[in-house]
């Protein structure tokens, strides 16, 4: 098989990450498995097979992302899809659940330093990736940046009393995802007089560490549509922001 586009997905050691490179593989794409603790990296690209290949990167890293960045321009002189899945819920969650969580996460009560944790990754550290990989996607003829975001940073939706997640809407991960959609809204505004494509996607409520696994999607369903807006060829769409199937989220 010809490995012939090469994809960078942040925090594929585990989770959505681990899914979503896995099939970017099936379908023939060469990834390298960002992962902050270098070894799990190396286990989950061993555990993927040929076509895999771990890069150590901790998106909160300047010297980290620099020397990923550095790495990839030496290795294959460009990048083809930039995959920012990298993202943590809470530092202090602990066992507890996520509805015990949401009540000490109120915006009268979180942690300040708890809240900058969750956003130097969430949002800073993505945007300190994507500046970093930038001028790598400039030196590819198709380049696609999909940024996974979730339902619950849609200010449209959960402004509304109704929506299931408005509850517990909190400064934490939730206004997190917000200024991760922010910030991707600055990348299309950008990009759009170029090739380069950006996508905005949530895998849904998917049972992963990231919410002490009480999601009800198993990763394959939650890693459904970033791998669909992922293979989108240099014809799909730029600047969309959605759920499984293609279902747009407002932002």
């Amino acid at each position: 098989m010809d490995h012939a586009r090469i994809a960078l997905v942040t925090g594929a050691n585990q989770g959505v990450g681990l899914q979503v490179a896995k099939e970017l593989v099936a379908h023939g794409v060469t990834v390298l498995v960002g992962s902050r603790d270098h070894e799990r990296g190396v286990t989950a690209a061993a555990q993927i097979g040929p076509g895999a290949i771990a890069i150590q990167l901790d998106v909160t890293d300047a010297g980290s992302i620099a020397a990923a960045a550095e790495r990839i321009r030496r290795e294959f002189g460009r990048l083809d899809l930039l995959v920012n899945n990298a993202g943590i819920s809470n530092t202090g969650k602990g066992d507890r659940t996520i509805a015990d969580y949401a009540q000490t996460s109120l915006a009268s009560n979180s942690s300040l330093d708890e809240v900058r944790a969750i956003w130097e990754t969430n949002v800073f550290g993505v945007l300190a990736v994507y500046q970093a990989m930038l001028p790598l996607l400039r030196e590819s003829s198709d380049a696609r940046i999909v940024n996974v975001s979730s339902g619950v940073g849609s200010l449209t939706a959960n402004a509304d009393p109704a929506n299931p997640t408005h509850w517990m809407f909190g400064p934490g991960y939730a206004a997190s995802k917000a200024g991760l959609n922010a910030m991707t809204l600055a990348m299309m505004v950008e990009l759009e007089s170029t090739d380069i494509k950006v996508n905005l996607c949530s895998p849904g409520f998917t049972r992963t560490n990231l919410n002490g696994y009480e999601g009800t999607q198993s990763v394959e369903e939650g890693s459904r549509e970033v791998v669909r807006v992922a293979l989108l060829g240099p014809d799909g769409p730029t600047g969309t922001f959605t759920r499984w199937e293609n279902a747009t989220i407002p932002w």
